[in-house]
């Protein structure tokens, strides 16, 4: 799509075409005034068509469907019960985000940050060590799997629900980036972009990025302003945001009932992604499938992958993200291969208390940071870090590394522990600048140390990183400025229902309210469910094909790794859920 052109030759005639279904309109149906008239004071009224489909994407139209298992509860969990929602249209990546993905976004992180902020590159490196068995000879996957081009295709692993996160974030500005330079308005250079002076989408919007112009802009209407602007949120040219998928839409897009459907009627149930009760192919011996594997799980005990020259899935571990065939949305893998992440925190009685429409659970509603003029506070050109998290982690390493610690040792942890306290004391005093830089000092006090335990301390420190440098200035809203609404209140819901006070056993009782022993999930003691446990669906190469099926959850810490999981990301749908009908 080139909207720009179109922008560009608006603002240059003042004139406007834009199509509906309903005909054509230059003026405003509400007052009568002129759009783009710089005579009327030149507000805009984009000619905007459709939704650009973004690299790797395809479109889900959405609909109602039953969430939830529809085979046997082998497990007894009870916490996938059939219920009935409605999923709007979506876009999702047609296959796993995969190894030669992942590398693209190590390398931008490298080149951006590797000489100021090196700790930015670690936390986002996979984990390859979750390919280690204490029974199993699985060594050259730990060396190979990630690096080796023969596993360029195949879907990246030993990532976390926050690294899987992050690229989607990563992803987003890469994708909108390459759009403002396609259309003419911004110069790609590389050498210029180190630390916080990169693109982010956020950071453009808000006017704290200038890059390297290719132009001065698209023409200003306002007859107020210097005759050129950037690109806005209203012109329609940047992408929404990629991210990862919910438990729902994930559900729906692996079902893939589109084929099943005809008019309002769905006329065949699923238990998996494919159509029949079978794991083969059993469309006949016309289809160049038959007979052959659906997906890449465990048929049965020992048998990974079948026998010789008769491989059933024909992979032992994963395979390339476009084996075996797509369902009826054209989406590869959506049983077997890897599980993958969704959004959703984990709770058991979600399908009871989730909303029938858009059906989520972890929500934590964030503001930008605004300065004490209400423009937009300076973006980040330092990292930020989780200093409980890291204290909390030093302590820990301290604790099971003590045998092994000499006294030198044991004065660089206190060390670090005391610049960390120092950084709490500034943050105490609103002063987070000063804070970051407090940790900044106690990072290199360990690269400084020829402590032997210096490279575990900086790998574990650097999995604390909750903001980089260039990234807009965010925080949690406040129950004070949400006074008069009704919708929500505070901004941390995760817990709404199920989990928070008023869902707990005392409830009736308010000087209990703050206490520990009300809450409903005992982490570590009677359950591993908290609000930091992710959602996870489908099976994987290590699974029975029980967990192939679409309805199955499981739940992992959102900071644990495996040779399991992966993930692929979504993208909201703007406007008509199926697009315009231009007949």
């Amino acid at each position: 799509m080139k909207n720009l052109q179109i922008l560009n030759s608006l603002a240059v005639f003042g004139l406007v075409f834009f199509l509906y279904s309903c005909g054509s309109s230059g003026r405003s149906g509400a007052t009568g005034w002129s759009f783009n008239s710089p005579e009327n004071g030149g507000f805009e009224k984009t000619p905007y068509l459709e939704q650009e489909t973004g690299p790797g994407l395809v479109l889900i139209e959405g609909g109602t469907f039953t969430m939830g298992r529809v085979e046997d509860d082998v497990n007894f969990s009870w916490d996938a019960q059939p219920t009935r929602v409605t999923v709007s249209s979506f876009y999702i990546d047609e296959t796993e985000v995969t190894n030669q993905d992942w590398r693209e976004y190590l390398y931008w992180l490298k080149r951006i940050y590797g000489d100021s902020y090196p700790e930015v590159y670690r936390n986002a490196l996979p984990d390859t060590l979750v390919w280690r068995e204490k029974m199993e000879y699985n060594e050259p996957y730990v060396e190979l799997y990630l690096r080796h081009p023969a596993y360029d295709d195949y879907p990246v692993v030993g990532v976390n629900w926050l690294q899987a996160s992050d690229f989607c974030e990563w992803r987003t500005d890469r994708v909108n980036e390459l759009i403002l330079i396609r259309e003419g308005l911004l110069v790609h250079n590389p050498s210029s972009q180190v630390d916080e002076e990169h693109f982010t989408t956020d950071s453009y919007f808000g006017g704290q990025y200038e890059g390297e112009k290719a132009n001065d802009g698209i023409t200003d209407l306002n007859p107020l302003s210097s005759g050129y602007r950037n690109i806005e949120l209203e012109d329609g040219i940047l992408l929404p945001r990629y991210r990862l998928p919910t438990e729902a839409e994930w559900e729906y897009a692996a079902l893939g009932l589109i084929g099943n459907s005809y008019d309002e009627l769905i006329t065949d149930r699923k238990t998996y992604p494919w159509n029949g009760h079978y794991v083969r192919n059993d469309k006949g011996p016309g289809d160049k499938y038959f007979g052959k594997i659906n997906a890449n799980f465990v048929r049965g005990r020992g048998d990974m992958m079948g026998v010789a020259k008769a491989l059933n899935d024909n992979a032992d571990i994963t395979a390339p993200v476009y084996s075996y065939p797509p369902n009826d949305y054209g989406l590869y893998n959506m049983a077997g291969n890897v599980s993958e992440w969704v959004m959703d925190v984990y709770r058991p009685l979600s399908p009871d208390d989730k909303s029938e429409f858009r059906a989520f659970r972890g929500n934590k509603f964030q503001t930008k940071v605004l300065d004490s003029e209400g423009f937009l506070a300076p973006k980040y050109d330092y990292v930020i870090y989780d200093l409980d998290g890291i204290q909390s982690y030093l302590e820990t390493y301290k604790k099971l590394a003590q045998s092994r610690l000499r006294d030198s040792d044991l004065n660089l942890l206190d060390n670090v522990n005391s610049f960390l306290e120092e950084a709490k004391e500034y943050v105490n005093e609103n002063n987070e600048e000063e804070a970051m830089y407090k940790v900044q000092e106690g990072i290199d006090a360990i690269k400084d140390s020829e402590s032997t335990f210096a490279p575990d301390l900086l790998d574990g420190i650097s999995e604390y990183v909750l903001a980089q440098p260039g990234e807009l200035r965010k925080r949690d809203v406040s129950v004070a400025e949400n006074i008069d609404r009704r919708n929500y209140r505070k901004s941390d819901n995760i817990d709404y229902l199920d989990g928070d006070f008023e869902s707990s056993i005392r409830y009736t009782d308010p000087s209990y309210e703050n206490k520990q022993d009300t809450r409903m999930y005992d982490w570590g003691v009677t359950t591993l469910v908290n609000d930091k446990a992710r959602v996870y669906k489908g099976g994987s190469w290590r699974d029975r094909a029980y967990w192939t099926t679409p309805g199955s959850r499981r739940f992992l810490d959102e900071r644990q790794r495996t040779a399991t999981i992966g993930f692929r990301c979504a993208m909201h749908r703007v406007g008509s859920p199926v697009g315009i009908d231009w007949e």
